[in-house]
């Protein structure tokens, strides 16, 4: 995988950064007087106008708790969070003190030196109160450089009272969800799910399903294009083809929301992160109308990815101890619980399981078996490089421009590319 600059002379640019240039030019703290002080800038990539303001506001907290440091709280949408991350980390300037990390980018932001490791830190309690699987994404080469926030997978989010009127119930296997589209647009005349098709990520559950993935890491070996692959392929564009799904090219998530929310849809694969988004829609006015099922099982197994999200501290932060502290607080017990019940995100840590907030919200009591028997990505430095290649050949199957076999042959070709003496 190509970088900016060599390990070696990154970590010397950090080292440096850590004493010189800092993040984003905000004066350090410490607490050689028992207190913490100074400025946390926190990137957070989580969505606009439902997540940010628990998030902004739980960040508030700290701030109560710790009144001499300030918390620079900066809203970056999550499409732009990586690579922003990447360049302001390169260039030694701009980057936070700690950034909301998606799961496939924290061992790429590792490898390329730009966290703060956090093993015996402040940031990093009660570890084995975490869940395996959440835990499994923060760490690389033996070091723990993120603590795990949220963990999520994926499901079908459906019309209850659209599924009512078709007398339908939801489909365990891709075979059902063209059977209850089908009387769902003949009793209703509506349109059975809302397949987004500018985002892969929406891809591999279906690739799950038919036995397949993107890579084995453990042999270092690309399977995307094997056979599994290419019938994965084939069973997103059958159900575009048969009208069974509508779908797009640009503007998915906009576009996906606004069907399902309005009822020109009846169905939707999403993940609990949708869950606040999704309850604004006119359709959902009594939340009660919102069911959610598990992703439909392709020929081989019912699969849904691993996904999540992490919080990970800058290597050249001027302020570690009260970003440490930072990460503590945002990923503790009550401040999860809090996710749990306003915003129904999955905890990371066992013991949220057991709050009220967790308890009463039928979301994250559905969603924490899913995420159970989820499937984890593999954790490499180049995981979150392999969706570009994967999104441009998805779109194109989607909307006729290339078949299954040339689209996973062509995905196969990008990742042997990235994956330098991978099979």
């Amino acid at each position: 995988m190509r970088r900016g600059i060599t390990a070696t002379a990154l970590v010397a640019t950090l080292a440096l950064a850590a004493t010189a240039c800092g993040s984003d030019d905000e004066t350090g703290g410490s607490k050689s007087s028992g207190e913490l002080s100074g400025t946390v800038t926190w990137w957070d990539t989580s969505n606009v106008g439902s997540e940010d303001k628990v998030f902004k506001k739980i960040a508030e907290g700290f701030e109560k708790k710790h009144p001499k440091v300030d918390v620079k709280y900066v809203s970056v949408p999550f499409g732009e969070a990586q690579n922003k991350f990447k360049n302001a980390a390169q260039a030694g300037s701009g980057a936070p003190d700690v950034i909301r990390s998606e799961v496939a980018w924290t061992p790429e932001f590792a490898d390329l030196g730009y966290l703060a490791p956090l093993d015996g830190t402040a940031a990093l309690k009660d570890q084995d109160d975490f869940l395996k699987q959440a835990a499994a994404s923060t760490k690389y080469k033996g070091k723990t450089y993120a603590v795990p926030q949220v963990i999520d997978s994926m499901g079908i989010f459906y019309n209850k009272k659209m599924f009512a009127d078709a007398g339908v119930e939801p489909p365990a296997k891709i075979a059902d969800l063209k059977t209850v589209a089908k009387k769902i647009k003949d009793k209703t005349g509506k349109t059975g799910l809302y397949l987004r098709g500018d985002d892969s990520y929406y891809f591999l559950s279906f690739l799950y399903g038919e036995g397949g993935d993107l890579v084995d890491a453990g042999s270092k070996t690309v399977t995307v294009d094997n056979a599994e692959g290419v019938k994965a392929f084939g069973v997103v564009k059958d159900l575009v083809d048969s009208g069974a799904a509508k779908t797009d090219a640009t503007d998915g998530w906009e576009n996906m929301m606004s069907a399902f929310k309005n009822g020109d849809v009846a169905m939707m694969i999403n993940g609990p992160w949708a869950v606040a988004d999704t309850l604004t829609g006119e359709e959902f006015t009594d939340k009660a109308n919102l069911g959610i099922s598990t992703v439909p099982a392709g020929s081989a197994a019912q699969g849904a990815p691993q996904g999540g999200h992490n919080l990970a501290v800058y290597a050249g932060s001027k302020n570690l101890d009260a970003s440490y502290a930072f990460v503590d607080y945002m990923t503790s017990v009550e401040s999860q619980a809090q996710t749990a019940g306003e915003l129904n995100l999955l905890p990371t840590r066992t013991s949220a399981y057991s709050k009220k907030e967790a308890v009463d919200s039928e979301i994250v009591q559905f969603f924490k078996p899913v995420v159970e028997s989820s499937v984890e990505r593999p954790w490499i430095p180049e995981t979150g490089s392999l969706f570009a290649p994967l999104n441009v050949e998805y779109t194109k199957v989607l909307t006729g421009q290339t078949t299954p076999e040339k689209a996973a042959k062509a995905t196969g070709d990008s990742y042997r590319k990235l994956l330098k003496g991978w099979k």
